[in-house]
């Protein structure tokens, strides 16, 4: 399988899409596909590999190791490497940048593939290119786009409820049903 991806099972109906807009973005840089694997999962992980790899203490959105980058004809080689993308990044940049979840899931592929196919922002020439080509694969990938905003309904409310953290309840004594009925509302003292 050229395209694998590792999700909860929360998040299975992710993975027919990020295949399909992996594929696509090679296909549109001209380039054949080899093995790539996309990795969801949360800013601790993309923490913890962004330290250790890029020597930045803090989470990213999506990071990319290309496995023939080295190589002296890397261009004319298929596309082998690995996209790892916190989902937690996906939920709150699509809020501050006002996109769906589908759509800011897609662009952060898409830009981690064009990674792999050899792009990089180090220098703004690389950047406005880069950007270019998001820009351009995105437009194409419309379809892909609205499965992902379809599919990535559940793997919000998951989120969401693993955010929402309950208060803890200390155990309390019942009183029987005629003392509660009782019992006088507390009065607000100021302090």
């Amino acid at each position: 399988m050229p395209v694998a991806v590792t999700a909860l099972p929360s998040q299975s109906s992710l993975v027919a899409p990020l295949r399909a807009l992996v594929a696509l973005v090679v296909k549109a840089e001209r380039r054949k596909l080899g093995e790539v694997a996309v990795v969801l999962t949360d800013d601790s992980a993309l923490r913890i590999l962004n330290r250790e790899w890029r020597g930045i203490d803090r989470a990213t959105d999506v990071i990319s190791f290309a496995y023939d980058e080295d190589e002296p004809d890397a261009h004319k080689l298929p596309i082998h490497g690995d996209l790892v993308v916190s989902l937690d990044r996906v939920i709150e940049q699509a809020e501050r940048f006002r996109v769906t979840e589908g759509a800011e899931l897609a662009r952060l592929v898409i830009h981690g593939t064009l990674h792999l196919c050899g792009y990089d922002h180090m220098e703004l020439r690389e950047r406005t290119e880069m950007r270019a080509h998001e820009d351009r694969i995105l437009s194409k990938a419309g379809p892909v786009v609205k499965k992902l905003e379809k599919a990535f309904a559940p793997v919000r409310r998951k989120s969401a409820a693993k955010k929402a953290k309950p208060a803890k309840k200390k155990a309390a004594k019942k009183k029987p049903a005629a003392s509660r009925a009782k019992a006088k509302p507390l009065k607000r003292v100021a302090k």
